[in-house]
């Protein structure tokens, strides 16, 4: 039996970038201080736009190579966050990238959207008792701003946690049944969204032509909402940046990332503050008194070994 880490982390994300624009700075924490972490990505992106004009041969109405590339992104972007454990659900290409709503792509059949989801949340099972995380990271049930695959990561990811759970619950690999302690949905608490666009409007915008509305940014609550808080030093915020840049053909960071004013922008070259600071809301509704700083706070985090069921 392999021993594990006394702190596991698993995240759940829809597609290559998702896990550095949301979770950068939380991911550049955790693997620094040895814990594992374990990245669950959905899709390869395929269907996403591209910013170089150099790389527009790459998009799906092209070569639709846009996929393979992305691989090669992401791969770059966990170097520089000191991520070493990365998995595709079900293995590479096994979901295609969705599209949004009322897009052709969004109606393929091999697309995760119309994925069964106790068939892709079996594939789950088999990383979560795996790896055997006390915490596990994905979405909210509005995939944070609606697009359907991180819609359907949240379903996925909440399936998989009840399902690895059961001891009757025979798919999922050789693992015996685990329960994920703690399961967090990914948010950006208000107040610290406007204060990052109050400061980029101070600052002139930065390199782009026009700030992003706030509601660009997936996931926003009401302060009162946020569960945990983890809050980025100097490096992790430049771990955060440099690992956005990594996904070339979906980010263009500014060229000081690290700064009060920092800032980046998706395909519609709308600026966006970069935010050193990442939120969650506890799936279970819980919130305490003062926020949590540390995700894994009052778990306990035992070495575990993967043949166990704890």
């Amino acid at each position: 039996m392999t021993e594990l880490p006394a702190r596991r982390l698993m995240l759940v994300h829809a597609h290559p970038d998702d896990e550095s624009i949301t979770n950068g700075v939380t991911m550049a924490r955790y693997a620094a201080e040895g814990a594992l972490v374990t990245l669950v990505t959905c899709t390869l992106g395929e269907e996403g736009e591209v910013i170089p004009p150099a790389l527009a041969h790459l998009v799906a109405d092209r070569e639709d190579t846009l996929g393979p590339h992305r691989i090669g992104e992401l791969r770059h972007a966990l170097r520089e966050l000191g991520v070493l454990d990365h998995r595709f659900l079900g293995g590479p290409g096994r979901y295609r990238d969705s599209g949004m709503f009322g897009t052709e792509a969004n109606e393929r059949p091999g697309c995760f959207w119309r994925a069964d989801v106790d068939e892709a949340a079996s594939h789950l099972v088999e990383e979560i008792r795996e790896v055997r995380p006390q915490v596990l990271v994905t979405y909210d049930p509005d995939g944070g701003y609606g697009h359907p695959d991180h819609i359907q990561a949240h379903r996925v990811a909440t399936r998989a946690v009840e399902l690895a759970a059961d001891p009757a619950y025979r798919g999922g690999g050789r693992g015996g049944p685990h329960r994920v302690a703690r399961v967090y949905w990914s948010c950006a608490a208000r107040s610290v969204v406007e204060a990052g666009f109050a400061r980029l409007r101070e600052s002139g915008g930065g390199p782009f032509p026009e700030l992003a509305p706030a509601g660009d940014v997936p996931g926003v609550v009401d302060d009162a909402e946020v569960a945990a808080v983890i809050e980025g030093t100097a490096a992790e915020a430049a771990a955060k940046a440099a690992a956005m840049r990594a996904h070339a053909t979906q980010i263009v960071v500014a060229d000081a990332p690290s700064g009060p004013a920092a800032s980046f922008a998706l395909s519609n070259r709308l600026s966006q503050p970069l935010l050193h600071t990442e939120h969650f809301r506890a799936a279970d509704g819980r919130v305490p008194e003062v926020p949590l700083r540390d995700l894994f706070a009052g778990l306990p985090t035992a070495v575990t070994n993967a043949g166990d069921a704890g």
